[in-house]
């Protein structure tokens, strides 16, 4: 926005993007994910690994800097997420596994608001962290979810299950039933795509998850099916937020 002649300053909308993680957002945004884009076809299928040469996954584990990116732009949001984990009923003492967790950022504010709580981030090794998160009470374990994940009482699922399609979103969900005990729960942070044409935002996430990984947005149905396959019951869906136990 231009003050005066040869003066600018941002506009709202810049100014966003000139903070840590949304700048690593609109790079994304504008680089590889606008190179994948913009060969979708009516497929079906990712093509992401057309345009790549490898899965998204392989290709940020080739490029360190770029993996760095993307866990920097995923930590944004973490106050809209905790503000939808404090609906949950947290029950005091309890173990939680972040799955896919990411740098970190997100369960070290859920621990900072609940203190007798306890926590790991399960992510892939060469996952980008702040080694100053980590502490007694939150820890770092390194494993892909499609092979084991570690016992605990509530798992939360951050973005996650979106980045796949059913049959890999139902093995993560299965990964997790065997490693749960039957009273643990699991919190879901994904969209529930309400029914109708109405504008709602995940809808073009869409459109990006098909074109990086084939995953999916899902409507209640969706996830009611998604959940019964990975052996849980849901107890309640929000907006942006399902909870479910495990099943009988």
């Amino acid at each position: 926005m231009e003050e005066e002649r040869g003066f600018f300053r941002n506009t709202p909308a810049s100014e966003i993007l000139a903070t840590s993680g949304w700048d690593d957002f609109a790079v994304l945004f504008g680089g590889v994910w606008y190179r994948a884009v913009e060969r979708l076809d009516a497929s079906g299928k990712a093509v992401f690994p057309d345009v790549f040469g490898t899965d998204f996954w392989a290709w940020l584990a080739e490029h360190p800097g770029e993996r760095a990116r993307f866990d920097r732009a995923m930590a944004q949001g973490a106050d809209r997420r905790i503000e939808r984990l404090e609906t949950v009923d947290w029950r005091g003492d309890e173990s939680v596994v972040d799955v896919g967790g990411g740098n970190g950022s997100l369960l070290a504010e859920l621990l900072k608001a609940h203190p007798d709580l306890h926590g790991i981030v399960f992510d892939l090794p060469e996952t980008t962290r702040d080694e100053s998160l980590f502490d007694e009470r939150l820890e770092f374990v390194a494993g892909s979810f499609f092979e084991r994940v570690p016992a605990g009482d509530v798992y939360i699922l951050a973005t996650i299950l979106h980045d796949w399609d059913d049959a890999s979103a139902t093995k993560i969900l299965r990964t997790i039933r065997a490693a749960a005990p039957d009273d643990a729960r699991i919190v879901i942070l994904d969209a529930v795509v309400p029914p109708g044409n109405e504008a709602f935002g995940p809808k073009w996430l869409d459109l990006l998850m098909l074109t990086l990984f084939a995953g999916r947005e899902r409507d209640e149905e969706q996830w009611r099916a998604l959940l019964a396959g990975g052996g849980f019951e849901p107890v309640r869906f929000d907006e942006r937020l399902i909870e479910a136990r495990c099943g009988s």
